[in-house]
């Protein structure tokens, strides 16, 4: 009988162990550097604030928020890599529109963006800025679309790959205006060399991927595809003041886990990024960057997630956009 009580309180010791044991770990997270995927390189607009909420997350947990630029394939490379990771509460992305037109665009489905990850929050929102190339004689949106259509087919626009934000930007504008334009991918730097050597006349980039060389007046903007002007670029006028209403592009940027990542952590973690976009000097720093902090619930980003989903599938589909 002794014995029997000794096995039992055993067991039961190691049983209040055991209930206690991940209470204590879950305490510690995090206790190592949390790793950031950016499926596009410096300097692009994913990577300008990721870099940006990093930096302040980095300080609020005391654990350094790594950036880990992973480009290719329009997105799709580090979206891969953030879906294959363990749901631990070590491994984030910061994706944007290319993470569901990725899939869009090809019949073999890589990943479901709506099931196979975690929606932490929308963080912000930037329009889309028309920037000329060297030499393109235009000031206003039909001066652009005139020159377009004088020369069907010669006129090149870039964009970060096919099915990028940029493209699809690019060819809303195409599409809109009724213009036979040339689309030619690049890697972001390469697109900047593009436009100021004359070789492509124009380029729809999300605004901080670009504001410093529209600021410094190596490149022209032509118009914010927004409803107002951005904040960080007062004197560029919106599409609609620049004499093209009907064209109205932004892209937007969220933070995602992999599918399975504990609730605790998705709480926490959304919390704490919706107080640093709510920070008046981190609010200021991204609006001068050129994207407006839009912190959101989990639920709302994953809804806004789904429904973008059913858009992009319409303008692929009729715009016959497919990855070769």
């Amino acid at each position: 009988m002794r014995t029997s009580r000794i096995i039992a309180g055993t067991w039961f010791a190691l049983m209040l162990a055991g209930a206690f044991e991940p209470a204590a770990a879950q305490d510690k997270w995090p206790s190592r550097p949390i790793r950031m995927v950016v499926p596009f390189p410096p300097g692009a607009a994913s990577d300008v604030l990721s870099r940006t909420v990093g930096q302040r997350l980095s300080e609020i947990y005391g654990q350094q928020f790594v950036a880990d630029n992973r480009t290719g394939a329009g997105g799709l490379i580090g979206s891969q890599l953030a879906r294959q990771a363990v749901p631990d509460g070590y491994t984030f992305a910061m994706v944007g529109q290319p993470h569901l037109s990725n899939v869009l665009l090809r019949d073999d489905k890589p990943y479901d963006p709506l099931t196979d990850f975690t929606a932490i929050s929308l963080v912000g929102i930037t329009p889309n800025v028309i920037v000329l190339g060297k030499g393109v004689d235009a000031r206003t949106i039909p001066d652009l679309i005139a020159l377009a259509k004088a020369r069907p087919g010669a006129l090149n626009y870039g964009s970060g790959g096919v099915g990028s934000s940029s493209h699809l930007a690019g060819a809303l504008l195409a599409s809109k205006a009724k213009i036979d334009v040339v689309h030619v991918p690049f890697r972001v730097g390469d697109s900047r060399g593009a436009l100021i050597s004359g070789a492509i006349q124009y380029y729809v980039y999300p605004l901080p991927a670009i504001m410093p060389l529209i600021r410094s007046g190596t490149l022209r903007a032509l118009a914010v595809a927004s409803e107002k002007r951005a904040e960080g670029l007062p004197d560029t006028p919106t599409s609609a003041e620049a004499g093209f209403a009907q064209y109205r592009s932004e892209s937007w940027f969220g933070l995602i886990g992999p599918r399975g990542l504990p609730r605790r952590i998705v709480t926490r973690i959304n919390a704490d990024l919706v107080g640093v976009l709510k920070e008046p000097a981190t609010r200021e720093r991204i609006l001068r960057q050129g994207a407006e902090p839009s912190p959101s619930t989990p639920e709302k980003f994953a809804k806004m997630q789904q429904d973008e989903y059913g858009e992009l599938a319409t303008l692929i589909r009729e715009s016959g956009m497919k990855v070769q």
